[in-house]
């Protein structure tokens, strides 16, 4: 199992239209990767978004931050208070309910 994190820094008040953004744009990007398997977005008190995509390689964890760096720097740029970052690598602890 691999992780792909994108994470940036909101400007303050726009979790609604990030949110909206998200749904309607990122998700079928990141889904359509090949080994997809969860997708998940953290927005915190201070404003941090941080998006979590799990994939069953890291070939499809490398392209989803790809994609998502790409289509975050055309949809979402002027939300951010600058770039986002990302990283991708093996999951090395989970667990499950």
């Amino acid at each position: 199992m691999y992780a792909a994190i994108r994470q940036g820094k909101a400007k303050a008040g726009m979790a609604e239209e990030l949110t909206r953004r998200i749904k309607e744009g990122a998700i079928p990007i990141i889904s359509d990767v090949e080994g997809f398997m969860a997708y998940y977005v953290v927005y915190a008190p201070d404003d941090t978004v941080t998006a979590i995509s799990i994939f069953n390689n890291f070939a499809g964890a490398e392209e989803s931050n790809k994609r998502g760096l790409a289509w975050i720097e055309k949809n979402l740029a002027p939300l951010l208070t600058g770039p986002a970052t990302a990283v991708a690598g093996p999951v090395i602890v989970h667990t499950l309910a």
